[in-house]
């Protein structure tokens, strides 16, 4: 790499000859100068170091090599991921107050600068494109002198905008790797005394050229932070898109709760007033918690699909109630030979007319007893019909009665189905929802093992705790308030919510607005998730943002706030008093 700065004003009257000697004091001045000048650089290098916003970074480096060197104006290019080109990132202009790209807010929209020309030549007209290439310094003392550059686009700037462009330094960033990363371009260097534009000096080369070398380092580094971090974030949304494909029932479970979680934490963030106006989740903690939705079902990874996507109680791998019907035909069968085999008995001993219609009346009523029985069971099977005492003690009953299976007795039902169609609520056993609460450990377990840093450590806490409930009858650590934190509080109700709202479950209809919200308001008075969380979804409006969002249209209804009046009726009549 060539180090000499490559010099281009020739065409212009060159530099004023310095003095050959120089004074006691000057040296003095000149000592103290490039002491000030490594304090400066080492500060800029500890600043450099300790950014990780990369558009902040960015910034800064244009910001403090224009400090350093007194530049009027500066220009930051980094090289696309191509390498063929070099994309404007920062522009900055004191004379004509622009500020573009970084943190600014507004976009560069100047195109990029070509390394190659079409027929794949370097481009060395363009002085950064040139610098980029070879990996030399260029310092021009007037751009409208130099010669070997085009300078066009700088002149017709200055044309169009006023400004005149004069002195300048472009400056090579390369990396720990040997690699271009980057091209920095000072314009208008600044006499500090008088403000006049000079050329810049031996000095400020120098500086610039140290704190270009940082530069690339602090860039470098920041673009490995983030590229890891985006690598987590793609590898754990796999592993969630993974989860949720494992099923089409709970597809899209995972990208709601994320969603409805970070709707709930900026909501507390806004607060000025009520149990929320102190807490902030800074940009560490929102990312933690944003992981933790993320990877809050991770560990539903090894739990058997048969049981996520259980949507009736005799659901196995099929539906058994298949099976449960077949049966029952066959009953059906064996009762219309039971008559048949009667009927020829008695027509074989003359049994008067009147005694072989009552057999057959006899009969018909047990067929229809039957097909009540089988109507019965299917209605059982549902998920949504509640198991009372006696609707158990008739299955039960059902269960007990014998067919004859070539000569073997068996029951109607099995005793597996009868433990299934007993279950009084919802369409999983006691072991099954064993099985499903048994993916909050394997997520404590699975995310325990992954070596998270310090700022995202309690991922594993808040992923694994959105079962617990405040009166510690949650699972898997039966967790109380005091032991539960604000974060794994709100992803609780996103969970909860989400789940009660889904319009892709199997086991039951999408369910009203109103409906989930009043759901929610009893598990508050349960004790099973937090009331404070709650009150702030329901007053800041955030139930309603998401419903527009993610609900059927049909199942957004009118929600009843705590406390207040119900609503009149449809027909404008007076409501009914209590």
């Amino acid at each position: 790499m060539n180090d000499e700065p490559k010099d281009q004003a020739a065409a212009c009257a060159g530099p004023a000859s310095e003095s050959a000697s120089a004074t006691v004091e000057e040296l003095r001045e000149q000592v103290s100068r490039l002491n000030r000048q490594m304090q400066s650089l080492s500060e800029i290098g500890l600043a450099l170091s300790a950014e990780q916003d990369r558009n902040r970074l960015l910034e800064m480096i244009v910001e403090l090599a224009r400090n350093l060197t007194y530049a009027d104006a500066g220009t930051l290019y980094i090289v696309d991921p191509t390498g063929m080109k070099l994309e404007f990132v920062v522009l900055q202009n004191d004379t004509m107050n622009v500020r573009l790209g970084g943190t600014s807010g507004n976009p560069v929209t100047l195109p990029p600068v070509h390394l190659y020309k079409e027929g794949g030549e370097p481009n060395h007209a363009n002085v950064s494109s040139h610098v980029a290439l070879t990996r030399e310094f260029v310092n021009i003392d007037d751009v409208y002198c130099a010669e070997g550059f085009d300078f066009s686009g700088t002149r017709g700037y200055d044309k169009a905008t006023g400004y005149h462009s004069q002195s300048m330094l472009v400056t090579p960033m390369v990396n720990h790797e040997s690699e271009i990363i980057g091209v920095l371009q000072l314009l208008n260097a600044k006499d500090k005394d008088t403000g006049a534009v000079v050329g810049f000096n031996q000095e400020r080369l120098e500086a610039v050229r140290s704190l270009a070398s940082q530069a690339a380092v602090a860039l470098t580094n920041t673009q490995l932070i983030n590229g890891l971090k985006e690598l987590l974030y793609s590898f754990m949304q796999s592993i969630a898109a993974a989860i949720d494909a494992k099923s089409p029932y709970t597809k899209g479970h995972i990208d709601r709760v994320v969603d409805l979680t970070m709707r709930i934490a900026e909501t507390i963030n806004a607060q000025t007033e009520g149990p929320y106006a102190d807490v902030h989740f800074n940009a560490n903690e929102l990312e933690e918690l944003k992981l933790a939705a993320w990877m809050h079902d991770v560990g539903k990874i090894t739990t058997p699909v048969h049981v996520v996507d259980k949507s009736t109680k005799l659901e196995a791998i099929v539906d058994r109630i298949e099976f449960v019907r077949t049966r029952f035909k066959l009953i059906g069968k064996a009762l219309q030979a039971e008559l048949l085999e009667r009927l020829l008995e008695m027509a074989g001993r003359g049994a008067a007319r009147s005694e072989m219609v009552a057999v057959t009346e006899e009969m018909e009523k047990r067929r229809q007893e039957l097909e009540e029985d089988l109507a019965f069971i299917e209605s059982c099977n549902k998920p949504g019909e509640f198991m009372s005492d006696d609707r158990i003690a008739r299955v039960k009953e059902i269960a007990a009665r014998t067919y004859d299976d070539n000569g073997e007795q068996k029951p109607w039902l099995s005793e597996n189905e009868v433990l299934n169609l007993c279950i009084r609520k919802g369409s999983l056993t006691d072991a099954e929802r064993k099985i499903i609460e048994d993916h909050t450990v394997v997520t404590f377990d699975m995310l325990g093992r992954l070596p998270f840093p310090k700022r995202l450590a309690r991922i594993p806490e808040f992923a694994g705790s959105h079962h617990e409930k405040l009166d510690g009858t949650g699972y898997p650590n039966h967790l109380t308030a005091e032991s539960l934190s604000l974060q794994a509080r709100i992803l609780a109700v996103a969970d909860v919510f989400e789940a009660l709202t889904a319009k892709d479950r199997p086991y039951k209809e999408p369910m009203k607005l109103s409906q989930a919200v009043k759901i929610l308001g009893f598990m508050c008075k349960d004790k099973h998730v937090d009331p404070d969380v709650f009150s702030l979804f329901l007053q800041s409006g955030v139930y309603k943002d998401y419903a527009q969002t993610h609900l059927n249209a049909e199942q957004i209804d009118e929600v009843q706030m705590p406390g207040s009046p119900p609503p009149p009726p449809a027909d404008g009549s007076a409501p009914a008093k209590a």
